[in-house]
């Protein structure tokens, strides 16, 4: 068993993982995963949840991929946040989920108001028959944390937030139909996503990634793509989109499907342009440079 938030799935959540597979080969049994919806932090502080660096759907299939045999979402309310670390426990780990090892991360807390921490579940294990571990954090530059990528998304450092994920950052959504300039006046028709509320979305700016469908619409298709995130300041836009285009593909019809876009590497910022003419000779280096970035030619 492990328990946490898991926004990101990045890698240190990832060796809490392999250690927890570790107990459950000794053990012969399953790892189960607990995770919360809403987050924590939209109940327990009143306020609007961090920037979700990947979806419920995305984290469970990340959750799968690095080893979890079930993922078990508990909605977060007042009554679960106001459980004291040993009820949480009793009626959780214990008397729901028949717990026999508990694997988290070194810094751990559970609980109201967070009085719990490792120590005491190792103590509460001792009473209730089950061994508990705390791992140490995955440290680089920077101990690894989703707060810490959380950022790099924000100031547009997607190759940070790839190097401490293990993948790139992704967000996705249903292609939307947006104000058609890329197909009919700048010749580089591109897919608008309609992402959910709360997305950890990267800063304004043009960066090379790949567009790719997902869910229900996955057919295994994935192109190099020059995507755009930002308000189009050189037709005054006031919405903040994120827009891809598939290099050398002006002949998909993508509206209404499920898409994802990988973002591997931050190319400039967004600008406005004084013409039409400036911003086409630009968008062609943004493309050029994808290319050279994705396929190097």
């Amino acid at each position: 068993m492990t328990v946490g938030v898991f926004d990101g799935v990045h890698r240190g959540h990832q060796t809490i993982l392999r250690r927890a597979a570790e107990h459950a080969r000794r053990l012969g049994l399953p790892v189960v995963v607990v995770t919360f919806d809403p987050h924590p932090d939209s109940v327990v502080r009143g306020g609007a949840a961090p920037a979700a660096l990947t979806s419920g759907e995305r984290k469970a299939a990340l959750l799968e991929e690095h080893g979890a045999d079930a993922v078990c979402v508990l909605p977060f309310t007042r009554e679960l946040a106001s459980l004291s670390a040993e009820e949480f426990v009793q009626r959780v780990l214990v008397d729901r989920l028949h717990t026999a090892a508990v694997v988290v991360g070194e810094d751990f807390r559970f609980g109201h108001k967070a009085a719990g921490d490792v120590e005491t579940l190792v103590t509460l294990g001792e009473k209730y028959d089950f061994t508990a571990e705390g791992v140490r954090r995955v440290a680089g530059a920077d101990t690894i944390t989703s707060t810490l990528i959380r950022g790099l998304v924000a100031e547009g450092d997607v190759a940070g937030a790839l190097e401490e994920l293990g993948r790139p950052h992704r967000v996705e959504g249903v292609v939307v139909h947006g104000a058609a300039r890329g197909r009919e006046l700048l010749g580089f028709p591109t897919a608008n996503l309609d992402l959910p509320p709360g997305t950890a979305v990267p800063a304004d700016g043009v960066y090379a990634g790949r567009l790719l469908p997902v869910g229900p619409d996955e057919d295994g298709s994935c192109w190099p793509a020059a995507v755009s995130v930002g308000t189009n300041p050189t037709f005054e836009g006031d919405r903040r989109t994120v827009e891809a285009y598939a290099l050398d593909r002006d002949d998909l019809d993508l509206y209404g499907r499920h898409m994802a876009v990988d973002l591997l590497h931050h190319i400039r910022p967004m600008l406005r342009f004084d013409s039409v003419g400036e911003l086409i000779e630009a968008m062609a280096r943004d493309v050029a440079r994808t290319r050279e970035l994705l396929i190097g030619e």
